[in-house]
C-alpha cells in the first residue's frame, strides 16, 4: 500500500492506494495516530484502493472517533468493491463517504 499525505495548516489530505488489509493497516494507523492534533478537516482519497479488510475498517473507525471530537472526516472516491464492503458492514452509515 502507498500513502500520500499533504497538510495545509489544519487540513490533512491522505491518498491511499493498493490494499488496506491486515498487513498494511498498521501503516495507515502509524501515519495518523498521534498526528491529528490540530487537524479540523481530514479527507482520505481511496480512488486507487483495490481492497479493504476488517483491519482497514478498524483503522478508519479509530480515525473517525478521533475526528468526531475535533472536526470533519470524509472518505472520497471509493470504487465499487470498497463501496460494497462499506455497505455490507454498515460503514456507509457510520462514515461520511463522498
Amino acid at each position: 500500500m502507498d500513502i500520500e499525505k499533504k497538510q495545509d495548516e489544519s487540513k490533512l489530505f491522505i491518498k491511499v492506494s493498493g490494499r488496506l488489509d491486515t498487513q498494511t493497516s498498521p501503516q495507515l494507523e502509524e501515519c495518523v495516530k498521534g498526528k491529528l492534533d490540530g487537524i479540523t478537516e481530514l479527507k482520505i482519497d481511496m480512488a486507487d484502493l483495490e481492497y479493504i479488510s476488517s483491519a482497514g475498517l478498524r483503522v478508519l473507525l479509530m480515525i473517525s472517533k478521533i475526528m468526531k471530537n475535533q472536526g470533519s472526516f470524509v472518505i472520497c472516491n471509493i470504487n465499487e468493491t470498497v463501496k460494497e464492503v462499506f455497505d455490507v458492514t454498515g460503514f456507509s452509515d457510520i462514515l461520511t463517504v463522498e
